[in-house]
């Protein structure tokens, strides 16, 4: 991949920005927006948030001084810039690759980076206690948190501004990224009254907005416009920032061009003497200096793969439908048989495939923002006004809204359905984002109907199926990938799936989801050694079928398989109902290693985890050879068992 090049080759710290003059500045914003164009074309990722934070970030390093000052994203996949003035333009290449640079800040990578964390709504929390561990410890130095606007739509984010307008003494200097757009466009009363002043600055008219649009805006509504805008208590602080907001504690600085390098260093060395809690608002554009980008409306590049640098088209041919795909055209089908069915997302309506849906039934569909919480018991309200809701999320987004989903959907007995996009080991995006903690998280909700399809025509019967249950949540979870080929049963016994009987089975090979195509290479290598084995789908995974349970004491030994994690999973939640029907069938979870996985490909982290045939079949064979009186017939020197693996089980 070309390497960094003219001034941008000379900066290898923060401090190498500082003598740089205004000419040189905006040089360096233009080879820094070639790099990364350069570079995210040929590894993939955010592309499009990066470009356009250039400037920021680029003045935040002259203003501050990283490390000492704190730098906190929110979220981190704005980070790209900070990476590169931080010493790591030689490893750039390897962004999101399976030991390299990871997408978002990295603890392990730098002594700039300090939270890793990159589910939206933290950074405000994070800067807030930094800031009063160095007022309380008279250490020197501001803590910085750098927060796009859709963030704001989050409500732990209005949680912290509410404590940290009640410090007026922080070292804290909050520097809004507000270019309309979190996926894609951000929605909300916020995004409004933000959206509002970026078109129409003017005082009188954005008064008039004011009058006509808080009497219809929730408490907080208001209140986000009070703290961003300065309306409430001080009118002038549209048109004169410096004015300090008497009633909230917070000073607002804005709002003022990101693409102006000078602008954003004055505004930020206003923050940083002032002393106390500074808001400083700055609009961007999403993309900016990128044509491609500027001109894809649906979200200006947020994400892409490998793509051709100059044109921004793709270098690589989708693989196939993705289970995105399946639901996205599912979900339209059954909307239109059932005019009960809603549709719920946070701020993710393109990246879950609701957009068909909303583009169908635009009054039927409701992107909150990044409000899990909210999307959680507004779905329960929707289902006790008679409707059935689905929330469409990203598997480790629900992560957010357990407390919702336990106490104010299945409490209630709520028929509200969860569709968990993403769900199990992800890939490049790493630890945050690896969706291995739902089905853990759900197995503790009492009555929940959990469903893992293997392919296509199991989603579209188990999201169906969902649809027809009114008195309990249920939850369809699949990953990212391609949509395998359908895999036929060949019998169904009480509702779970046989995929593979041979003759005398001794092995119960259970798979979970898309892993079930894993369970059946598994048995097929159990038969070449001469074990017969039987593969089954449980296909609902909650409740637990009592005909699993009665097949699994029909064994020997009982493999489970599953994309999740192996603590509170799939596998040991069989192992429980086995205890409790005295079935003492010894059962082997294989799953996800309880820890936060890295990025890397799903191929190359599932290797890794041992979840491949070879490595489960290899477990399989010898600990039921193991169980075996030694046969008279293996010679000197000879094996019982042939090779099924390359590496040793674990």
């Amino acid at each position: 991949m070309p390497p960094a090049s003219g001034l941008l080759s000379t900066v290898h710290s923060p401090q190498d920005l500082r003598a740089l003059t205004p000419g040189q500045l905006d040089q360096l914003s233009a080879e820094i927006r070639r790099f990364l164009i350069e570079n995210v074309s040929q590894t993939g990722g955010h592309l499009g948030p990066n470009l356009g934070v250039v400037e920021l970030t680029v003045a935040m390093h002259r203003v501050f001084e990283s490390p000492r000052d704190p730098f906190v994203f929110d979220t981190g996949h704005q980070s790209y810039v900070h990476k590169i003035l931080t010493g790591r333009q030689q490893r750039f290449s390897t962004l999101r690759q399976r030991g390299g640079l990871s997408g978002y800040p990295s603890r392990s990578e730098s002594e700039h980076d300090w939270v890793e964390n990159s589910h939206a709504s933290t950074a405000l929390s994070y800067a807030e206690g930094l800031a009063k561990a160095k007022r309380l410890q008279g250490l020197p130095g501001t803590v910085v948190a750098f927060v796009g606007d859709g963030s704001l739509t989050g409500g732990m984010a209005w949680e912290a501004l509410n404590n940290i307008a009640a410090s007026d003494d922080l070292p804290l200097v909050i520097l809004v990224n507000d270019n309309g757009r979190s996926y894609t466009p951000t929605v909300g009363g916020l995004a409004k009254h933000l959206a509002a002043l970026r078109t129409n600055p003017h005082y009188e008219q954005v008064l008039d907005l004011v009058r006509r649009s808080v009497s219809r805006a929730p408490i907080v509504g208001t209140a986000a416009y009070d703290i961003l805008h300065g309306i409430k208590s001080g009118l002038k602080d549209v048109l004169a920032p410096q004015g300090m907001f008497s009633d909230l504690g917070l000073k607002y600085v804005g709002p003022i061009d990101g693409h102006d390098t000078a602008a954003v260093e004055r505004a930020l060395q206003q923050a940083r003497q002032y002393g106390g809690p500074v808001l400083v608002h700055a609009l961007t554009h999403k993309g900016r200096g990128y044509a491609a980008a500027e001109m894809h409306e649906e979200d200006h590049f947020h994400a892409v793969g490998k793509i051709n640098a100059t044109t921004g088209q793709a270098l690589v041919a989708a693989s196939g439908q993705t289970w995105t795909d399946v639901f996205s055209e599912e979900i339209v089908r059954l909307g239109r048989a059932d005019e009960k069915v809603v549709a719920l997302t946070a701020a993710m309506t393109f990246p879950t495939g609701l957009h068909r849906f909303e583009a169908a039934f635009p009054e039927r569909c409701f992107d909150v923002g990044i409000a899990e919480q909210h999307a959680v018991t507004s779905a329960a309200g929707l289902a006790m006004g008679g409707l059935h809701p689905v929330i469409a999320l990203y598997a480790t987004f629900l992560n957010r809204a357990f407390d919702q989903v336990l106490l104010d959907v299945a409490m209630h007995r709520c028929g509200v359905t969860f569709v968990l996009d993403r769900a199990g080991v992800t890939g490049p995006d790493g630890a945050s984002h690896h969706g291995m903690w739902d089905m853990s998280l759900l197995q503790l909700v009492p009555g929940l109907h959990l469903s893992a399809p293997r392919d296509a025509t199991r989603l579209r019967e188990a999201l169906a199926a969902a649809l027809k249950i009114d008195d309990a949540p249920s939850a369809i979870r699949y990953s990212k990938d391609a949509v395998p080929p359908d895999l036929d049963a060949v019998e169904c016994r009480d509702g779970v799936d046989v995929l593979m009987r041979t003759d005398e089975p001794r092995v119960l090979v259970v798979g979970i989801g898309q892993l079930a195509g894993t369970a059946v290479a598994v048995g097929e290598r159990l038969s070449d050694q001469g074990i017969g084995v039987t593969v089954v789908d449980p296909v609902w995974v909650l409740p637990v079928n009592p005909a699993l349970v009665a097949m699994a004491a029909e064994h020997e030994l009982v493999v489970t398989v599953e994309d999740n994690g192996v603590v509170g999973g799939c596998g040991a939640r069989l192992a429980q109902e086995l205890r409790f029907a005295e079935v003492g069938t010894p059962l082997r979870e294989f799953g996800i290693a309880q820890e936060f996985l890295p990025h890397g490909s799903r191929a190359e982290l599932l290797e890794e985890l041992g979840l491949t045939p070879q490595r489960i079949a290899r477990y399989a064979v010898e600990a039921v050879l193991s169980r075996e009186p030694p046969s008279t017939d293996i010679q000197p020197g000879g094996s019982a068992v042939r090779d099924v693996a390359t590496t040793p089980p674990e």
